[in-house]
């Protein structure tokens, strides 16, 4: 078994910078995933990225210093599998409302009798069968994320960190904004609150806190309210960023 330095840094209460992935390219993930993060996460929620093509850019970040997340596109059982079974090691399970359905994203998962995933014999993450102890051993390096981003699951926030099985609790700013009155704005003082709240309640319960940075500044900010695992910011933004910022030096 390949072991999950991510798991195991976020057991062991380290810092872990990130970068979060939309732009559906390998070539983007080997260059982001050698860039120093410790992970990346590729995102198929609010991107065109199917589950096929997760695949060629877990083989592209293979070789980065970055331990690789995959986000899939709902709390549902089959993508899970698919995800899985392809080699993710690390998911994040979106929009978890409460703790049935947390405990229900750690059961797809898992195998029988702990869980409810569908068992093949031949597939990637086992190295296509040749890891003969993949099916015993493949919870004990899953990591398990699930997110909350309303203001309904923020008070059922208590309950769903404390789920067994799960690793870490990650905040999605925006949908909260949202949720909150504050569409678009995130920063907004009400939600920060919010933010800097969940972060010690997810501590407490002693799971990682989580979160998506906009910049630099932010990311410092939520790692210094506790937050364990912050992604400093999304490549297509860096991207944006870059290509705008030359354009305005250029004519400037």
């Amino acid at each position: 078994m390949q072991e999950n330095t991510f798991k195991k840094a976020l057991a062991n209460g380290e810092v872990q910078l990130g970068l979060w992935s939309s732009l559906c390219s390998p070539i983007t993930a080997e260059i982001i995933a050698g860039a120093g993060f410790d992970w990346i996460l590729f995102d198929t929620e609010h991107s065109p990225i199917e589950v096929a093509s997760v695949l060629p850019l877990l083989q592209a970040a293979t070789g980065g210093t970055a331990s690789h997340a995959v986000r899939p596109a709902w709390n549902d059982r089959v993508l899970i599998k698919k995800v899985l079974d392809i080699g993710a090691q690390t998911i994040l399970i979106p929009f978890v409302q409460t703790a049935d359905e947390a405990a229900e994203a750690v059961k797809s998962c898992r195998y029988p009798p702990d869980g409810l995933r569908g068992v093949a014999g031949s597939t990637r993450a086992s190295r296509y069968g040749r890891t003969k102890d993949y099916l015993h051993k493949a919870q004990d390096e899953i990591c398990i994320l699930v997110q909350v981003e309303t203001g309904s699951a923020l008070k059922q926030l208590e309950a769903i960190a404390n789920t067994d099985g799960i690793d870490g609790v990650f905040i999605g700013p925006s949908d909260l904004s949202a949720s909150l009155g504050h569409l678009g704005n995130p920063a907004h003082e009400d939600v920060q609150k919010e933010i800097e709240n969940a972060g010690k309640i997810i501590r407490d319960a002693g799971k990682a806190p989580g979160i998506l940075a906009g910049n630099a500044e932010d990311s410092k900010r939520y790692i210094s309210w506790g937050f364990q695992f912050v992604a400093c910011s999304t490549d297509s933004g860096l991207l944006t960023a870059a290509a705008d910022n030359l354009v305005k030096w250029m004519r400037g």
